[in-house]
């Protein structure tokens, strides 16, 4: 049989076992139903899922995107069908606890087992991933009369989520949202607002669609500290209790994407009469938790949406290496420059198709390792044994949320962009898939906060709070890496461990130089070259905790592979870096010293 061109199982097997160790897990009272066995059964059950509901139709949920008639969204069956099987197999609420419905996986292995639904097919994936968000945010902040009107429906796949943020004057400026919610007598609100570029926002793939919406209510302070969090359902009970009163939410339109097209992208508005519940217009919705809250709970699902997204942008990037390595094997063309005459060699046999894989898999398996080194501390941050340690590990994941989001984003579409070329003239045409995941993996970048805004939150926030502990904290975690790996005796390891050394060293020393004046706006004006970066530090980092990984393990070519990729990353990605720590350390106002009129 061979191996999956979606996702490798032998990557995910290294990654989670023989590197983060998630066995160890089990020992521990959450996890304690679980063992390796029951990991492997969910990870094959998931493979299976892929392979089987979510890989076949993705061109064609490609070709034929959600159309919408002015009444109904109409999206292929095979989307509704692999949803179903999802959802019937437990995976929307996985991770979550069993007081809901849900399994209490570890999150990394959850992580691990969403690579392969986004691999197969991002578009449909997507419904579940803003399902289990929203679910995720509600279970956190929602009342009981909540968590059990729409978190276990979702679960269950009855009733899918959506996060209702943006609008078309605010895009992520979220303090110049005007959407209102206007208290009602029975306690519940009536919301009046257009929203726009809504994933998921009305279809029929489910009995329901829970609307978490952003929304003043009058009065309330101006600006962020102002807006506050509103459940609202599509549809609402009727006298027995079953949801068939439709609520006050319609659409003006869909929008219509360069990729992620089989995701219904929606311009919903709240509250325009449309429907008129109870006899009245306006969309009744339900306040989670405080007034004046919902930017801070609802930055509860937009992180986990982050993390989600980055690992869509991996998942994207790791299926078109695979599918561009299968390619680069059969496809003869070219001989030997030292060879004459004689019969065509495959691609792969050619330097430069070799260098171009070689960096494909540096960026996909880097940014998996990532993803689930993230997944990882989202379970320590729960379960480990002492405060101090949950502690390390929230400080950590807030400081990577940024790379775990925007590194993928970029260096993922990078590698799609070479598959593309591995794939020469066919790689354009319509005949293979690489062309569809960098049209696909091209939102990314922009999904979820772009990379100037995730730069500023990285470089003005989450470097400087409390002075600085979660760079310490990380830079910590380096050089305790750089320890191990010099204590392995391997050469090569101990000089990519030097390396690394010395780029953390040149990023605290930006990093300090930057803030030196205390000025924000002379700090962040050039934050996305720190972003990248500082991502591109993280990352090497990754790849020694990799490399020392596999030096443990028996001599295979799978070894030697972990072994060659890291080796690319230190010689030929690291390096990237140090021009750029040198503009930013030399204060440079290229793009702020200038008139508008000038371009």
């Amino acid at each position: 049989m061979n191996p999956s061109t979606i996702m490798s199982a032998r990557d995910l097997e290294f990654l989670l076992y023989d590197w983060l160790d998630v066995e160890s897990l089990t020992g521990r009272e959450r996890f304690a139903d679980h063992s390796r066995d029951t990991f492997d059964q969910v990870l094959r059950l998931c493979q299976d899922l892929a392979t089987t509901y979510f890989a076949p139709h993705n061109r064609d949920s490609d070709l034929h995107e959600p159309t919408f008639d002015g009444e109904r969204v109409h999206i292929i069956p095979a989307v509704g069908k692999a949803l179903r099987a999802f959802a019937d197999a437990g995976m929307i609420g996985a991770a979550m606890d069993y007081e809901v419905g849900g399994m209490q996986l570890p999150h990394s292995v959850y992580t691990a087992c969403m690579s392969w639904f986004h691999a197969a097919n991002v578009g449909t994936a997507a419904y579940a991933l803003l399902t289990t968000g929203n679910a995720n945010l509600l279970a956190a902040h929602g009342s009981p009369e909540q968590i059990d009107a729409y978190v276990r429906p979702m679960l269950e796949g009855r009733s899918f989520g959506t996060m209702a943020l943006s609008e078309p004057q605010a895009g992520s400026s979220l303090a110049d949202i005007t959407t209102r919610a206007v208290p009602a007598a029975d306690g519940s609100y009536r919301v009046f607002g257009h929203k726009m570029w809504i994933s998921g926002g009305d279809h029929e793939l489910s009995e329901n669609i829970v609307h978490l919406v952003l929304a003043r209510i009058p009065g309330a302070p101006e600006g962020t500290r102002g807006i506050s969090l509103f459940v609202v359902p599509k549809f609402l009970p009727d006298a027995d209790g079953q949801a068939t009163v439709h609520n006050d939410v319609a659409l003006s339109g869909i929008n219509h994407k360069m990729g992620w097209r089989g995701t219904v992208n929606t311009a919903p508005v709240f509250g325009d009469g449309n429907f008129t519940p109870g006899g009245e217009p306006g969309a009744v919705g339900y306040l989670v938790g405080a007034a004046n809250q919902g930017l801070a709970q609802m930055f509860t699902m937009m992180n986990e949406a982050r993390i989600g997204v980055g690992l869509a942008s991996t998942a994207l990037g790791y299926t078109g290496y695979l599918k561009s390595l299968d390619y680069a094997r059969s496809r003869p063309q070219g001989r030997p420059l030292s060879a004459r005459g004689g019969a065509q060699v495959p691609i792969i046999a050619h330097p430069d198709v070799r260098r171009m894989l070689l960096a494909q898999k540096a960026y996909a398996e880097g940014a998996l390792a990532l993803q689930l080194y993230c997944g990882k501390l989202v379970d320590e941050h729960r379960t480990a044994a002492t405060e101090s340690g949950r502690d390390r590990a929230g400080t950590l994941l807030r400081i990577l949320t940024p790379i775990a989001k925007s590194w993928p984003s970029q260096w993922c579409l990078t590698a799609n962009d070479l598959a593309i070329q591995i794939h020469g003239g066919a790689g354009y045409t319509r005949d293979y898939d690489v062309e569809q995941h960098y049209r696909d993996n091209r939102l990314n970048p922009i999904h979820e906060g772009t990379h100037g805004i995730q730069s500023m939150d990285l470089l003005g926030r989450q470097v400087t709070l409390d002075q600085g502990a979660a760079l310490a904290a990380l830079l910590e975690t380096m050089a305790a890496t750089v320890a191990t790996a010099r204590g392995t005796g391997d050469d090569e390891l101990a000089g990519f461990a030097a390396a690394l050394e010395a780029a953390s060293g040149r990023l605290a020393a930006t990093t300090a130089g930057l803030w030196a004046t205390g000025n924000p706006e002379a700090a962040l004006t050039n934050s996305a070259v720190y972003l990248e970066a500082f991502g591109h530090v993280a990352l090497a980092w990754i790849w020694l905790e990799q490399a020392v990984a596999a030096h443990a393990l028996p001599e295979t070519t799978f070894r030697e592979g972990k072994k060659l990729a890291a080796r690319y990353f230190f010689r030929w990605e690291l390096p990237r870096t140090a021009p750029q720590f040198d503009l930013l350390d030399s204060d440079d106002r290229t793009t702020v010293e200038l008139d508008e009129s000038w371009f």
